[in-house]
């Protein structure tokens, strides 16, 4: 699959003036950019310029609405419930973790739990604001469902991530990862390069493996079976269950709590998602003195980076280190873009009257990727 290599100016650009150009004012046009680029920046290319079709899928159809506005439905000291009225997942994720981290600074905790909400991106964006502020920051969230639970042979859970982002240095502490073997956009991406999956990703409609992206893609629209396998794969002896039980985690703290709605049925409705998330901040100082906390786990860290390497291996990274390096080196040398991507990009451009050329210059599309003119 080619690419195209665009500095982070050119796509912050771009992204200010698409959502702009849907409706949505300049502070929350620069919130769903940040969150959207910050994939890109990590190297998490699945949920970044290449989710922009999706949202623009979204607002087109009505199941996103952009005039939405967050609303508390539930609170106490430590806790809020929030209704997103369908309202962009990246708006009301932050909006959520806002209000988590004021209680925990207020009271050393703040849970919250969000419903009727859309796709919001990376979920340790999320704790990585609370990571920021100094406190201990989980999110999650469910999804349309992708996940085939152990034995079964249909999609019930979604890919549900979790994410845990912690103070030290010289990196934070930053875990985010679905709970499914892989997310449905890298499906999209292997699909969009014309390859086939690798072994023991994917489950087709009968619940046996498949490396056919486009099947797996199009049984989950259909909800005709099938879809991506928990982390651990599709038994027991490899530990499939425990990728299960932790995509419940999620669902627990996002849809459960917040009594929205739960993944097999997301994504069903003509008017909304119904997706939901979950996020938590917890002050360090709960436990003592939140310098000498930090000191403590950054040594640990740097045990875990300096342990035996195992033969042919060049280094030990902690989670959040590849992130850190990966945004340091694409904001000095650009962010990759693949070809399949930028075709979906000039048909974002043609549907909204935007001129692809002056954002993307010197760019040919592909000859053997088709161009809708905007009609896809």
């Amino acid at each position: 699959m080619g690419q195209a290599i665009w500095s982070f100016e050119t796509l912050d650009t771009f992204c200010n003036d698409v959502f702009h150009a849907f409706g949505f004012n300049d502070d929350d046009s620069n919130t769903i950019k940040d969150v959207l680029l910050t994939a890109d920046l990590f190297g998490i290319e699945s949920h970044g310029m290449q989710r922009m079709v999706r949202y623009h899928k979204g607002l087109e159809k009505g199941t996103i609405h952009a005039d939405a506005t967050p609303e508390v439905v539930f609170e106490t000291p430590i806790s809020a419930v929030i209704d997103g009225h369908a309202g962009m997942g990246q708006l009301n994720g932050v909006f959520a973790m806002k209000k988590a981290i004021e209680k925990a600074k207020t009271v050393g905790v703040g849970i919250v739990s969000v419903r009727n909400s859309n796709h919001y991106g990376i979920a340790g964006y999320y704790a990585k604001m609370a990571s920021d502020a100094g406190l201990i920051g989980f999110s999650s969230t469910n999804s349309e469902a992708i996940m085939v639970p152990v034995y079964a042979r249909k999609a019930m859970i979604g890919s549900n991530p979790i994410a845990l982002a912690v103070p030290a240095d010289p990196y934070p502490f930053l875990f985010d990862a679905s709970t499914t073997v892989v997310t449905r956009g890298k499906l999209e991406m292997y699909n969009k390069a014309g390859k086939p999956l690798p072994e023991g990703w994917a489950l087709d409609e009968n619940g046996q493996p498949t490396t056919d992206a486009p099947r797996v893609l199009a049984n989950i629209v259909a909800k005709a079976g099938g879809g991506i396998m928990p982390l651990g794969g599709s038994s027991e002896v490899s530990g499939g269950h425990k990728g299960y039980g932790y995509g419940m985690i999620a669902e627990i703290f996002s849809s459960i709590l917040s009594q929205g709605v739960t993944s097999e049925k997301c994504c069903t409705f003509p008017d909304k998602t119904g997706i939901c998330h979950g996020f938590a901040a917890i002050d360090p100082a709960a436990f003592g003195n939140p310098d000498d906390i930090k000191a403590h786990f950054s040594a640990y860290l740097e045990e875990l980076r300096r342990a035996p390497l195992a033969e042919g291996a060049e280094q030990i990274y902690t989670h959040g280190e590849k992130e850190v390096l990966a945004e340091k080196d694409r904001r000095a040398n650009g962010i990759p873009v693949s070809d399949g991507t930028m075709v979906e990009l000039a048909n974002l451009c043609a549907y909204l009257k935007l001129d692809f050329a002056h954002y993307f210059p010197g760019y040919e599309l592909p000859a053997d990727k088709k161009f809708f003119g905007g009609n896809y």
